[in-house]
């Protein structure tokens, strides 16, 4: 299994909305103050929440264990800052369930610098070791799903994985945090690169970029002709979402259609975003787990966009305030992107590690569109990348027929937002369908409970 030439790249169907990154594609990325209070939630990844290790008043430092994972497909957690934790509880937010939380108030008097330590001789460590470190590290996938990285690392017996692939599409509005990543860091891209593909015993890695990234893939392509990255290609894609998807990431390079119900692993591929590249190379650099991301804050509510270095718990209100805050006019605030990304309540929500975007809307931009019935016009199947019927799934729905949703495939559904976008009649198809597969996911709980 080879990439396709250039003109093959491809895959069927998806949506060209606008790019809108002209706020911040040019603007390098800079660190944020920091602030006086951390939010930590517990369960800010897939799987099951981690486990906390300190205590209310404990001192910690900057960078210090203060959860365990608390299973194989969990990770841990680390504190951004210096300081005492403060509180130990359940809270509301990110999201509209209680969960457990660390509060962490930082120390002003500290330098907020991390403790110098060895780099970590990864090429030494066995397959079994550097899984563990990784989950250790607390690296979770960075584009926005945030499922912990080691778990993609371990295979079953029989299988091999052959090609690694990188991410670097960011086919989402006004995001430009991997791009920028590209551009500022293309060095420590590779090697982290190179260090995933030797560990996972694959021939090549893959490096997929949109075309609109042309700075990017230009800077890569001159840095992987140096003899250790041999075993990587840079491979220009053309702009269409959502090719950030995994599955949609694949058969544009390849043209090979992950089978539904199964993973690019059992094809022999693992995909990986390029920040969870870089959060695995910079561990095993210095020794920094992941305490801090790359978030981009835009959109037409926000006085001063900027592509920023901020520390997990930071609340969005403090992220907003040291950019100018938001103009009169935002009615919203979403965390991630336009398309996938979701609308937060509070500006007390913390920064979390699937946090790649804040991005603050006027009337303009959040205006529902009235209601109508659908025409059927077919507009939603010809956009749904994984040639789903979006609109039957949403009508089922709408009428609570969850169980014949799951045999129409809802599961397969990425919801990565493009049948509501195709939509003449407004109609939230996306969201119903949201509705229905957590619905499909408590009827299985409760059965597997009987």
């Amino acid at each position: 299994m080879n990439p396709l030439p250039a003109f093959k790249r491809r895959f069927a169907h998806g949506i060209h909305p606008d790019e809108l990154t002209e706020q911040t594609v040019h603007l390098p990325i800079q660190r944020v103050p920091f602030v006086n209070q951390y939010i930590l939630p517990l369960g800010q990844h897939l799987g099951a929440p981690a486990k906390s290790i300190v205590k209310v008043g404990e001192r910690v430092q900057r960078g210090q264990l203060i959860a365990e994972p608390g299973a194989f497909v969990s990770t841990a957690l680390h504190s951004p800052v210096t300081g005492w934790v403060r509180a130990i509880e359940p809270r509301r937010y990110p999201g509209e369930k209680l969960q457990a939380v660390i509060e962490i108030e930082a120390d002003p008097y500290a330098t907020q610098r991390l403790e110098p330590k060895a780099s970590i001789n990864w090429s030494s460590l066995s397959q079994d070791e550097f899984v563990k470190h990784v989950q250790q590290a607390g690296i979770v996938g960075m584009g926005g799903a945030a499922f912990p990285s080691h778990v993609k690392y371990v295979l079953p017996d029989g299988l091999h994985i052959k090609h690694l692939v990188i991410n670097g599409a960011e086919c989402e509005p006004y995001l430009t945090n991997d791009h920028r990543l590209m551009l500022e860091r293309p060095d420590t891209v590779l090697q982290g690169v190179e260090m995933v593909r030797q560990k996972l015993g694959a021939e090549q890695a893959t490096i997929g970029v949109e075309m609109n990234k042309a700075d990017a893939i230009d800077i890569l392509q001159k840095q992987v002709k140096h003899q250790q990255y041999q075993h990587i290609d840079i491979i220009p894609l053309r702009v269409k979402y959502p090719q950030g998807a995994e599955k949609m990431l694949i058969q544009s390079i390849f043209g090979v259609e992950v089978p539904t119900g199964q993973l690019p692993r059992d094809i022999g591929v693992t995909v990986n975003n390029v920040g969870t590249i870089v959060a695995i190379a910079d561990y095993f650099e210095t020794g920094m787990p992941l305490i801090e991301r790359i978030v981009t804050v835009s959109g037409p509510g926000v006085e001063h966009p900027a592509n920023l270095i901020v520390p997990l718990g930071t609340p969005v209100r403090e992220v907003l305030r040291f950019c100018g805050g938001l103009k009169q006019t935002t009615r919203e605030v979403i965390m991630g992107g336009p398309m996938m990304g979701t609308p937060i309540a509070s500006l007390d929500v913390p920064i979390l590690k699937g946090s790649s975007g804040i991005l603050a809307f006027t009337a303009a931009q959040t205006s529902k569109p009235k209601e109508y019935p659908c025409i059927h016009c077919g507009r939603c199947v010809e956009a749904c990348p994984h040639f789903l019927n979006p609109s039957r799934l949403a009508r089922l729905a709408k009428v609570s027929e969850y169980e014949e949703m799951a045999e129409y495939y809802a599961m397969d559904c990425v919801e990565c937002g493009a049948c509501t976008f195709s939509c003449p009649s407004g109609i939230p198809i996306v969201q119903l369908i949201k509705v229905g597969k957590m619905e499909i996911r408590k009827a299985k709980v409760v059965a597997a409970s009987k």
